[in-house]
């Protein structure tokens, strides 16, 4: 693929910058998403991971079955903080 090829559209990032970022020695997929936030945009990964999965596995000589994944976190939404006084400090919602 072209240097210029867009890999992550929500991040803007090109294949370049992934194989620079790549070429600093940052060859997970975990230290990639942190530097560049690929992946954490709003598809969450499922336009580029696939992509800076093979592009690490092509630059450090593994296997793409062998590039760990990055981590994954549940998705949260925003509080209002009137649901805490409501509840009188207590977490709604929560049973302990």
């Amino acid at each position: 693929m072209p240097d210029r090829t867009i890999v992550c559209r929500c991040e803007d990032l090109t294949l370049q910058d992934i194989r620079d970022i790549i070429a600093e020695g940052l060859t997970t997929m975990e230290e990639v998403k942190r530097l560049t936030r690929c992946g954490m945009g709003p598809c969450q990964g499922r336009t580029c991971r696939a992509t800076v999965a093979a592009e690490i596995a092509r630059a450090t000589g593994v296997s793409i079955e062998d590039v760990a994944p990055p981590t994954f976190r549940p998705p949260t939404k925003p509080v209002k903080l009137g649901l805490f006084l409501q509840s009188g400090g207590a977490v709604v919602g929560d049973h302990a």
